[in-house]
């Protein structure tokens, strides 16, 4: 099927919180190593919300740069979809709150929950829009503040998580026309080319917050025995998560007849330093290739893919025509990746 439309990523922005959280610090919470926690996690610092630092906030932060990157303001947007599984509340969403914030009056806004991927799935839904006409720009913003739901009976998922949000505005371009058949359908084109998107609910344990929903409302009890925290199976996720991130990764690579040596830049989800490194040797993955900001801001969930590209951007790693590479996976499980001409 031929689209008269596509669409570009044309700013990005990104924002941490104030207070920066060392090894030390997670150390002497967690009852670990300092020297531990940077073996397993490839992390060195990151950074943990205050009181009044909510999603919403960091989400706000985020958007606004984007929007000063793409010299757009707030009320242009025509729709606004946030990636989020730690919202302020349980509803309204969280892109309403940011609707009001950034004066986007009366525009479709809603939030999407796909854990580490939802940067990805958010996305796909604003491609989608613009693709097929129904609107001329979208911003897509990821935030998280997991910090909220890390307990000291958890260490696995308290070494790991930062708080952080990062945004992308999208926009509506004329898809480019030829009558030239060819095995690299997107050669040459610029803006988000393909996505793809799976998941997998037989592994819905492996990360979890196992209480505060309808299943498991909240009680003395499931508050007694820390059940509102994240709980995650470390070695298990790891496991699956290299093999079917790593797939999909070149699976989309075959399908578009892209060869990697054509790729500029491969940024996935920043779980953990070492997870990025096996992921980078099993698809022959150069070390100039591999964006990673893992190191000083920790796991920030589905905010981790566009801070990265945000922060590529910002260091002027990122130019016209570069291609890149975008991965992500998450609880649920699910996981994603996409192909995009700068």
């Amino acid at each position: 099927m031929t689209h008269r439309y596509t669409s570009r990523i044309c700013g990005t922005g990104s924002c941490v919180p104030e207070q920066p959280v060392t090894n030390e610090d997670v150390a002497a919470r967690f009852a670990l190593g300092r020297h531990d926690v940077f073996r397993v996690t490839g992390i060195r610092t990151r950074y943990w919300s205050r009181a009044h630092e909510t999603c919403s906030h960091l989400a706000e932060q985020a958007a606004r740069r984007a929007l000063e990157s793409a010299g757009l303001p707030g009320e242009a947007m025509d729709a606004i979809v946030v990636s989020t599984t730690s919202p302020d509340r349980l509803f309204p969403s969280v892109a309403c709150s940011l609707q009001q914030r950034l004066g986007a009056n009366h525009v479709a806004a809603f939030d999407c929950a796909a854990s580490c991927s939802g940067f990805l799935y958010a996305l796909s839904m604003a491609h989608a829009f613009l693709r097929s006409g129904t609107f001329r720009r979208c911003l897509v913003v990821a935030a998280e503040v997991k910090s909220r739901a890390l307990h000291a009976s958890q260490p696995a998922s308290g070494m790991l998580f930062g708080d952080g949000a990062g945004a992308a505005v999208v926009t509506r371009e004329d898809a480019p026309r030829s009558d030239a058949p060819s095995t690299r359908p997107h050669h040459g084109a610029r803006g988000i080319l393909e996505i793809r998107l799976y998941s997998d609910g037989a592994h819905r344990d492996l990360i979890t917050i196992p209480a505060g929903g309808s299943r498991l409302p909240a009680s003395r009890r499931t508050i007694h025995e820390h059940r509102h925290a994240i709980h995650l199976r470390g070695t298990a996720v790891y496991r699956v998560a290299v093999t079917r991130l790593t797939e999909a990764l070149a699976a989309l690579l075959h399908e578009t007849g892209t060869p990697l040596s054509d790729v500029t830049h491969v940024i996935t989800h920043q779980a953990n330093g070492r997870m990025l490194r096996t992921m980078a040797k099993r698809l022959g993955v150069r070390a100039d290739q591999m964006i990673s900001i893992i190191d000083r801001v920790g796991n920030t969930s589905s905010a981790s893919l566009p801070m990265a590209l945000d922060w590529a951007h910002r260091q002027g790693k990122v130019r016209p025509g570069d291609l890149i590479l975008l991965g992500a996976f998450g609880g649920g499980l699910t996981w994603g990746a996409a192909l995009v001409r700068w």
